[in-house]
C-alpha cells in the first residue's frame, strides 16, 4: 500500500502537491528516463519492475460539444491504446480524436511523456479504463518523465471525478 509519508520526500511536482492537498496516499518512484526515449510508459514498467498493465498513461483526446471544454483525459494502460471511439461513447459525444502533443502540453502545464491526471492547469472530464480496478495500486505520471506515482484506483476515480469506462484498445500479443 503507498505511504503518503514517503511521497514527502521526493516528486514536489503539481501532482504530488495535489494529492497531497487532498489527503490521497501515495508513493513517488523516480527511474532513469533517456532523452531520446519516447515509449514513454513501457520504459517506466521495465524500469519499476511492474507489469505493464499496472502502469497507466494519461492521454489528452478532443471531442465534440461537450462543455466546459471540447477536451478530455483517457487514462489507459501502457500494455493498451486508447480507443477514441471507445472514449467518445463514454462520454456520450459522436467523437474523438486524439490531441495534438503541442496543445496537450499547452492545456495540461505538463510536457508530453510526464503528463500526470493531477496537477494540470484546469481539471478536465476524465475517463479511466476500467482494468484499473483490478489491481490494489496503480502506477500513473508524477508531472515528469522518470517520475511515477503509485496510488489505489479508487483515490485515482475520486480525486480527479473520473468515471471508469472500457476505453482500452488492447494491443495483439506477440
Amino acid at each position: 500500500m503507498p505511504d503518503g509519508s514517503k511521497s514527502k520526500a521526493k516528486g514536489g511536482t503539481p501532482a504530488a502537491l495535489f494529492l497531497l492537498e487532498h489527503g490521497i496516499d501515495f508513493e513517488v518512484h523516480e527511474f532513469q528516463h533517456d532523452a531520446g526515449e519516447r515509449n514513454f510508459g513501457a520504459v517506466a514498467a521495465a524500469a519499476l519492475r511492474v507489469d505493464p498493465d499496472r502502469v497507466f498513461k494519461t492521454l489528452l483526446a478532443n471531442v465534440d460539444h461537450l462543455p466546459p471544454a471540447d477536451v478530455v483525459v483517457g487514462i489507459v494502460p501502457v500494455s493498451a491504446q486508447l480507443s477514441l471511439r471507445e472514449l467518445a461513447a463514454a462520454f456520450g459525444v459522436k467523437r474523438a480524436e486524439m490531441c495534438d502533443p503541442a496543445v496537450a502540453q499547452r492545456i495540461t502545464g505538463y510536457v508530453v511523456g510526464g503528463i500526470s491526471p493531477f496537477g494540470q492547469r484546469r481539471l478536465l472530464p476524465t475517463a479511466i479504463d476500467e482494468t484499473c480496478e483490478l489491481h490494489d495500486t496503480i502506477f500513473v505520471s508524477g508531472g515528469k518523465r522518470g517520475l511515477d506515482i503509485e496510488l489505489r484506483p479508487g483515490d485515482l476515480v475520486r480525486a480527479l471525478g473520473a468515471i471508469t469506462a472500457d476505453i482500452a484498445a488492447w494491443k495483439p500479443a506477440k
